[in-house]
């Protein structure tokens, strides 16, 4: 064994000189447009902490996004997964720090004679303990452990944007589903005043049978409409218990728990000023899934080390001490043991394993890249067709307003006429349907309106940091 005098200073040399070996992580780039298609140049900085639901102006909505921030079930798992991510780095870490364990142990023994020929002569009590003190230390030369603690802390950083796609994921979640909840009760509001209208056409049309200016068929007709929106109304009252149903578990309560504060009603959500998209880069800094992509690829670059490292010698540094004390009826006796010395482990024939585990890391970093660049290219798609979706769905909504209020002018116009004799009973049931059928248009196109909203807000990636104050940013480079 090489003497203390000799290992020391050639560990020493071998510490100062030793290397991370692999690839060092570098943003990645990526090039991009100067500005969406249907937006302005100017950007938007960060948008993470806006709260964009409140240009609905619905207390009630606003309360619900809070609520589900502080419970969300899905929200509360990702920030778990920072706890387990936290706790990682140091198992990570730890291979590459001095080790210590203590060990002890003791025993009583001895023999009695109880007769016979046979039977061995008695000895006394004999007490014996010992204990064992173990120290080890890896040198980490080439950079394994901490290649390995790269990996975790960049994988800790994933944790976090992890949690903030959770945060981002419930606002989409319980604005559209607000907004769900609200197109089905205006729907039902809608079939509920067809249905009273088309009662008062049928009351109508039974005076004008009973009087000789109408046929039993006008009758039958008139009932048929009547029936076909009384069988449209639970379809679209188990829509709208589906819809407060999902809000409901969004914010982690009981599915039923929000019927009745629901029912009461409220007209449909309608944002009060645009949505600013802003330019593809700040897409960059402000989606947290884009941020997680090029952790995970820092993660996977910092493998590759791991595996290099794992070609080259290995050094440990090891000793122990091994005390031994024995106490019998003659007298007692102690030893104490001791060693010390360093273990060289050189990987030499392995059958290509190793070099397969480097080749596996290089091929998963290239797919992380890969991934990364997918999602930013999956970013900027979203937000181009929220946009185009923006600026048609409102000039839908304009259609049908007009289109609500000139079937409502014609209803009147018919109803009139027959009641004077001068117009079918065919021509007002027309102009019924055309009517209900124009409100149900209408109240699906403010709804999609206010869903596209959402969704442009979301593409953005904005509001997941509302009242937070740590949210993380990851370097990259963009090209125009």
């Amino acid at each position: 064994m090489l003497s203390t005098r000799v290992v020391a200073p050639l560990i020493t040399a071998l510490l100062l000189s030793g290397c991370v070996v692999g690839p060092d992580h570098t943003p990645p780039e990526i090039s991009l447009p100067g500005k969406f298609g249907e937006a302005g140049a100017a950007s938007n900085g960060d948008v993470s902490q806006v709260a964009w639901w409140t240009a609905f102006n619905d207390s009630r909505l606003n309360g619900y996004i809070q609520t589900g921030l502080g419970q969300n079930l899905d929200v509360l798992q990702a920030l778990e997964r920072i706890n387990a991510a936290q706790a990682n780095v140091i198992v990570a870490g730890a291979g590459g720090l001095p080790a210590l364990d203590l060990g002890a142990s003791a025993s009583r023994s001895g023999s009695e004679d109880i007769g016979g020929p046979l039977s061995p002569s008695s000895s006394g009590p004999q007490t014996t303990a010992s204990g064992d003190l173990t120290a080890s230390w890896f040198l980490d030369l080439f950079g394994l452990y901490r290649r390995s603690k790269e990996s975790a802390l960049a994988s800790l950083d994933a944790a976090y944007a992890s949690a903030d796609v959770a945060r981002l994921t419930l606002l989409s979640q319980v604005a559209s589903a607000y907004i769900d909840v609200r197109y089905y009760q205006e729907r039902l509001a809608i079939a509920r005043q067809n249905l009273d209208s088309r009662r008062e056409t049928l009351n109508l049309t039974k005076l004008q049978l009973e009087a000789g200016a109408a046929s039993r068929l006008d009758v039958v007709q008139s009932e048929g409409l009547v029936n076909s929106t009384i069988a449209e109304i639970p379809g679209l009252e188990t829509q709208f218990r589906r819809a407060t149903h999902r809000i409901a578990t969004l914010l982690g309560l009981p599915a039923s728990s929000l019927v009745a504060e629901l029912q009461k009603g409220a007209r449909q959500p309608v944002a009060r000023f645009n949505a600013r998209a802003g330019i593809p880069a700040d897409l960059i800094r402000n989606r947290p899934d884009i941020r997680a992509a090029e952790r995970q690829l820092a993660s996977a670059v910092a493998e590759i080390g791991v595996a290099e490292a794992q070609l080259y010698p290995s050094i440990t540094l090891g000793g122990s001490i091994t005390p031994s004390y024995t106490r019998i009826s003659a007298g007692e006796s102690g030893v104490l043991g001791w060693s010390f010395g360093p273990q060289l482990s050189l990987p030499i024939f392995d059958g290509g394993r190793l070099r397969g585990n480097v080749k596996i890391a290089e091929s998963s970093a290239r797919e992380s890249y890969l991934a990364w660049k997918q999602t930013v290219l999956d970013a900027v798609e979203e937000v181009e067709n929220a946009l185009a979706a923006v600026a048609r769905d409102r000039r839908t909504v304009e259609a049908y307003q007009a289109t609500v209020k000139s079937y409502q002018e014609a209803l009147q116009l018919a109803t009139a006429s027959y009641r004077d004799g001068a117009s079918s009973l065919l021509d007002v049931l027309d102009a019924q349907r055309e009517v209900s059928t124009a409100q149900a248009s209408l109240a699906q196109a403010v709804q999609q309106v206010a869903q596209d909203y959402v969704t442009l807000n979301v593409a953005i990636g904005g509001g997941y940091a509302f009242g937070k104050t740590d949210a993380k940013v990851a370097s990259v480079v963009v090209k125009k």
